[in-house]
């Protein structure tokens, strides 16, 4: 990796998440001035809250843009768009957008952010594994069973640390300004695959319960999601899981130089760091 000697100010949008800790970490070891930014930090920065926007941009020279709830949520495009001019009138040099691979909305959105001039990496990934050990499939884990609509489709799940390593070279290298990369990890498991690793890694049963779009929104409501929330997530993870994602890609390679890590590590790694306890 080719590093800007300068002592760059960056700011990390969502840095309490699975995605912005993980690069704020990062960049702070490598002597970047970080601005961690989130919605109850010290500094404040909120999707839904526009004047909350400026002052964290100020003096920044790049920024992690991840996007809440996803970048393929109704209204994000906007977002996008006038994230992109606060940001280019507040001087900022560089953008490194989190996207979702496969996504069409998502790359409307792109295009709203790219409009502003700022020079941008898009960073496009695919299903995150840590999406069982710190996101919406966790409790499901707890209890042995898994429901969520993926059928039978494999989906080549990606670590959050190969993501975070790549977002990071993004935002310290200038050889990937207009890039667009998009990453997976290197072997395509089923959701049934995938209880199967996790239960052998906890030694416990668990087991993947296959469910139609419908009724996971109907389930994510009774977790108190709004019923327009529900819906475009349940539709969006059906899209996603059509098959047209069931590949793999040469992202991680080809940024940091080498494969990108495999679920049963992870999943022996998290459940001997007591993840699933």
């Amino acid at each position: 990796m080719t590093e800007n000697l300068k002592q760059e100010t960056v700011l990390v949008t969502a840095a309490s998440g699975k995605t912005g800790h993980r690069v704020a970490e990062r960049l702070a070891a490598l002597g970047r001035n970080v601005r961690a930014g989130s919605r109850k930090g010290a500094v404040r920065f909120d999707w839904e809250d526009e004047s909350s926007w400026g002052p964290a941009l100020a003096g920044a020279d790049a920024a992690y843009v991840a996007y809440y709830p996803d970048l393929a949520a109704p209204g994000a495009p906007d977002a996008m768009r006038a994230f992109g001019r606060v940001a280019a009138a507040s001087g900022v040099g560089r953008l490194v957008l989190l996207s979702g691979r496969g996504e069409p909305e998502a790359v409307v959105a792109e295009h709203a952010l790219r409009d502003s001039g700022v020079d941008l990496t898009v960073v496009r990934a695919s299903f995150f594994m840590q999406n069982f050990s710190e996101g919406a499939l966790y409790e499901g884990v707890l209890t042995g069973e898994i429901p969520f609509p993926g059928g039978a489709t494999p989906e080549p799940f990606l670590h959050a640390d190969d993501l975070a390593d790549v977002l990071v070279a993004a935002l310290t290298d200038e050889g990937h300004v207009g890039l667009v990369h998009e990453l997976t990890g290197p072997r395509l498991l089923t959701f049934d695959e995938v209880a199967t690793e996790i239960g052998r890694a906890t030694g416990s049963e668990v087991r993947y319960i296959p469910v139609p779009g419908d009724e996971y929104a109907e389930m994510l409501q009774q977790f108190g999601f709004p019923a327009t929330d529900s819906e475009w997530l349940a539709e969006l993870f059906t899209t996603l899981l059509d098959g047209h994602n069931a590949s793999r890609t040469i992202g991680v390679r080809s940024v940091l130089g080498r494969e990108p890590k495999d679920f049963t590590a992870f999943a022996r790694e998290a459940a001997e760091s007591g993840a699933w306890r």
